[in-house]
């Protein structure tokens, strides 16, 4: 295994990612070679892929980077946050489960929250604990805006449900959630 990149490189990386606009998975690439054990780099890599719509190998790198660090917090809600959108909630749900441990009030232990209630279509509690996770993320503001897509596209759901959400017909409710998924989906 190889030493994690340099703060230095890492910082030039996602400067040259957040300007030039170039070819990103090169420059993450490259990086790799010399520094496959760092799992920024690999989570880097899971993000560009997943902009790009090349979703499977997005969904191996953002692996990657949890398996080589755990506890990568961010790496951690994003793999199950791609999970999600991909269908497969309990594969995201059981990816999240090592989040709880986040002190309470961690935007994202919130979003996690959020999230799962959304899986059980709860609609209003997840609008509720998104927000929160909302107002208490300063670290990653382009987060907030995902969350906020999934708000919007929630309150319709949440005003046509009118309250009658225990008719015990889950075909309904997996395709209203499947519906919110499908679109935040097809918007990135």
């Amino acid at each position: 295994m190889s030493e994690i990149c340099p703060n230095e490189q890492m910082e030039a990386l996602v400067a040259a990612m957040q300007t030039e606009g170039g070819n990103d998975l090169a420059a993450i690439d490259a990086l790799l070679a010399a520094f496959d054990a760092d799992p920024r780099l690999h989570f880097l890599k899971g993000s560009v892929l997943a902009g790009q719509g090349k979703l499977i190998e997005a969904h191996g790198a953002l692996s990657k980077a949890v398996e080589i660090a755990p506890d990568f917090a961010i790496a951690r809600f994003q793999l199950g946050f791609f999970q999600l959108t991909s269908g497969e909630s309990n594969a995201a749900l059981k990816t999240w489960a090592r989040l709880d441990g986040l002190p309470d009030g961690h935007y994202l232990k919130s979003f996690v929250m959020g999230l799962r209630h959304l899986i059980r279509d709860e609609f209003q509690d997840c609008i509720d604990t998104l927000r929160e996770g909302i107002a208490n993320n300063k670290e990653n503001p382009p987060l907030n805006n995902d969350m906020e897509l999934i708000i919007k596209q929630c309150v319709p759901l949440l005003n046509a449900d009118d309250g009658n959400n225990s008719q015990g017909d889950d075909d309904d409710a997996t395709s209203a959630t499947s519906l919110l998924l499908n679109q935040y989906s097809s918007k990135n």
